[in-house]
């Protein structure tokens, strides 16, 4: 069975995207696959946190995980700082990727924007520690949005070189996980827009922690077009507001936009709007709820993070060993 390492960052409210895009896959891949699901608090502090709004953060994305479907006891969920091989290991990896390598990461150039003298070597070395955060565990698959593609790549190179350098096979190769169609969740506000956590407007995403009548007010505020749904989603070039909550509905109904359309098609979007509310209240609401009787009770949460920590650490130690040995460190006492 192969073993999956997933991550996701406790940086902010998770919203619809999130939930389609990523963690609803990773509720279906532990029925067939060994899974590590990470909440990456180390990446989070990469850009400055408020080290209150951090904690609270990562015991609300524990929450959201668990909410969705993650079981903490079949499979592995802890945050990254808790287990000091993730560290450990990014440095030697620090000294194996070459400078070149992440000078060529968009997402760094995007981040830093025209400041990049003023960003944080954390920000720069950030593809090093997902590296290490793989492969410390030698997790054979990945899942990734297009926006950490090019980091996984550079994981794949930096296993690569390593077993290169020291004429082993240590390290497996790693195989991404892409999700089709429905995994973009643009913006209710601007359809050419990623939905996302930083946008200033809360109009612009449907948040994890929002309740059913929230979920619901969003949706009829959501921009629109005047025109009548179209039978055909080759038109939606054109209207990318309307596309996007048709591959809205779709997503959460588990169909095709075609289907969606072959039902809707001439329809106005008031009405359509109506069965697209009630159809996010029927999948969220649910989830909304666990998500608010996990946090009630913070302790339990920092007991299900504590054992899967515990649970990382017996697994990344011997990888971690392992390749200290290979490099050549003396470790006087070490199994």
């Amino acid at each position: 069975m192969s073993l999956i390492f997933s991550g996701i960052q406790p940086t902010g409210n998770l919203h619809l995207g999130n939930y389609l895009g990523a963690i609803r896959n990773w509720v279906r891949l532990q029925d067939d696959h060994d899974c590590l699901f990470c909440v990456v608090d180390m990446h989070a502090i990469t850009l400055w946190q408020e080290p209150a709004d951090l904690h609270r953060a990562t015991r609300e994305v524990t929450a959201a995980l668990m909410a969705a479907g993650i079981d903490p006891e079949k499979h592995i969920l802890f945050n990254q700082s808790q287990v000091p091989q993730h560290a450990e290991l990014a440095w030697i990896f620090n000294c194996v990727a070459r400078v070149g390598w992440l000078n060529r990461m968009t997402q760094f150039k995007e981040k830093a924007g025209k400041h990049k003298e003023k960003a944080s070597v954390g920000l720069y070395v950030y593809p090093t520690l997902m590296a290490a955060d793989i492969l410390a565990y030698k997790a054979t698959h990945v899942p990734v949005g297009e926006d950490q593609k090019q980091h996984l790549e550079l994981a794949q190179q930096i296993a690569a070189k390593f077993n290169h350098d020291y004429d082993t096979d240590l390290f497996p190769e790693l195989e991404p996980l892409i999700f089709g169609e429905g995994t973009r969740v643009m913006s209710l506000r601007d359809g050419s827009s990623k939905m996302s956590k930083s946008d200033t407007s809360d109009y612009s995403r449907i948040n994890m922690t929002d309740d059913v009548d929230t979920i619901t007010h969003k949706i009829r505020k959501a921009r629109t077009d005047p025109h009548p749904l179209p039978d055909n989603p080759e038109v939606f070039d054109d209207r990318p507001e309307a596309g996007n909550l048709v591959a809205i509905y779709a997503a959460l109904a588990e169909r095709t936009r075609a289907e969606v359309l072959a039902e809707w098609g001439g329809a106005n979007f008031a009405d359509f709007k109506q069965a697209l509310a009630e159809l996010a209240a029927e999948v969220l609401g649910p989830i909304n709820a666990e998500m608010n009787r996990l946090m009630a009770d913070p302790a339990a949460i920092d007991a299900v993070l504590g054992r899967g920590a515990r649970r990382a650490r017996e697994l990344a130690e011997p990888v971690v060993e392992e390749v200290y040995n290979t490099v050549g460190f003396v470790r006087p006492g070490a199994s």
